[in-house]
């Protein structure tokens, strides 16, 4: 019984250890990650998404979005009390967007949120989070022509408060 008791806190103290190491890893490989050139690459791709919008300027959402896109969301009706689901937008949506959303500057301004989260980047993919004046948009990028690109956004309006 005292060599299955010995033999149990060794196993413990081993798993208790190799967590350890292996969550200093993972802070590690974090570290590194957001020091890398490709983070600032993926992080200027969303900044000049959401600038394009804040600032009336469609030509950052061409440099940033690919043509491709797909864009779908989901709006907050306070009216209906519910959201409106399946908004859905390409990129030439977009980019007119950008050219009008907030031409008399009253929906965007210098203290709007442009709150960007870097979740993973591989070799050609990375997905990221930004919170922004509308609300939440979840990203896929793309690594096209050595450039990341913005393919998929889901978004939704500022969840309400309950």
């Amino acid at each position: 019984m005292k060599k299955l008791k010995t033999l149990f806190i060794l196993s413990l103290v081993f798993f208790v250890f190799y967590g350890c190491i292996s969550n200093d890893k993972a802070e590690n490989k974090v570290d590194k990650i957001e020091h890398s050139a490709e983070y600032k690459n993926v992080e200027l791709a969303i900044l000049d998404y959401v600038e394009g919008l804040y600032l009336v300027d469609s030509t950052r959402i061409d440099k940033s979005v690919d043509t491709k896109l797909r864009k779908i969301g989901y709006w907050y009706n306070a009216d209906e009390k519910g959201y409106r689901d399946h908004l859905e937008m390409t990129h030439k949506q977009l980019s007119n967007l950008a050219a009008s959303w907030n031409t008399s500057g009253d929906r965007a301004n210098e203290e709007s949120p442009k709150i960007i989260e870097i979740f993973d980047i591989n070799s050609k993919t990375a997905s990221a989070k930004l919170t922004a004046e509308w609300g939440i948009d979840l990203f896929h990028l793309a690594k096209v022509h050595n450039q990341w690109k913005i393919v998929n956004v889901m978004w939704q309006s500022q969840p309400e408060k309950e």
